[in-house]
């Protein structure tokens, strides 16, 4: 499902864990250098000054401007011409292509969204479950409806579409990697209330797929199917529609044909003999 223009990025720390929490003590210094990139990369088109950065993370407004220097002065971090704003470089670029690129199950499955995508004509999606969030890893626009609300990169709380509730149904009730207190509303039909979460959950189980009605982007709807060839899955892939063109005959074609897409992903990358076991 696609996100909105308001839906950004999550906290720094992505998967929600620290170094001290899987036993082996942080470095401080490198700790500070991923939070800081995050933080940039979280918010996107918003440029940040010195004083934000160091505020945000509280760090010494001297220990920020120190860090930022060698950032910039490596790529990963930019300035404008004044030296008084900063956002991601380009060097965060070329890692996170270099991570597209080395994934075997994204190479294997982008030649499928194609396939989907021409067979529909509807926006076409892959996401990758990251903690409480999920992941854009791979999209294909639609033909007939060009609105860019969604891209490469982006995250989304799993909770609030097709994709993540698609992988969150893979998991038991107790298990899911949800945050505490009330769920973040993008909609007025984004599930808010955990119990109504856990319910429309059991119905993913049951029909085998996710559906989300309007409740991350308004106006649209989305289909999600996980994909079994990592238990629990930990990736997913979705159609979107707008609902002024959701016909219960188009719905019904939309779900046979990312149905049958789903087994020629699966029937092909299960498994994947000789690939590293990615934590």
């Amino acid at each position: 499902m696609p996100e909105s223009s308001e839906v950004r990025g999550g906290t720094p720390g992505g998967r929600g864990g620290t170094p001290e929490s899987s036993g082996v003590r942080g470095v401080k210094s490198a700790s500070r250098t991923v939070a800081l990139l995050e933080l940039l990369a979280a918010r996107g088109d918003r440029p940040a000054r010195l004083d934000e950065l160091a505020e945000e993370l509280d760090v010494p407004r001297s220990s920020m401007y120190q860090l930022l220097q060698t950032l910039v002065d490596c790529g990963w971090v930019r300035s404008d011409t004044t030296g008084s704003l900063y956002g991601i470089g380009i060097r965060a670029l070329l890692t996170g292509t270099s991570y597209l690129d080395s994934d075997p199950h994204v190479r294997a499955v982008r030649p499928y969204l194609d396939e989907a995508s021409d067979a529909l004509g509807e926006t076409i999606h892959l996401a990758r479950l990251d903690g409480p969030n999920v992941v854009y890893l791979a999209t294909r626009e639609s033909h007939e409806y060009l609105r860019t609300i969604s891209r490469v990169g982006r995250r989304v709380p799993a909770h609030a579409g097709a994709l993540g509730k698609a992988l969150l149904a893979e998991r038991s009730d107790d298990e899911l990697p949800l945050p505490d207190g009330p769920l973040t509303a993008f909609t007025a039909n984004t599930h808010t209330d955990r119990g109504t979460l856990l319910a429309d959950l059991a119905g993913v189980r049951e029909r085998g797929y996710s559906i989300d009605r309007e409740e991350t982007v308004t106006g649209i709807a989305g289909f999600g199917f996980a994909l079994r060839y990592d238990a629990p899955a930990t990736d997913a892939i979705s159609c979107s529609v707008p609902v002024a063109r959701l016909t219960e005959e188009h719905e019904a074609r939309v779900v046979a044909v990312m149905r049958e897409i789903r087994m020629k992903i699966e029937t092909r990358l299960s498994p994947l003999s000789g690939a590293p076991d990615w934590r």
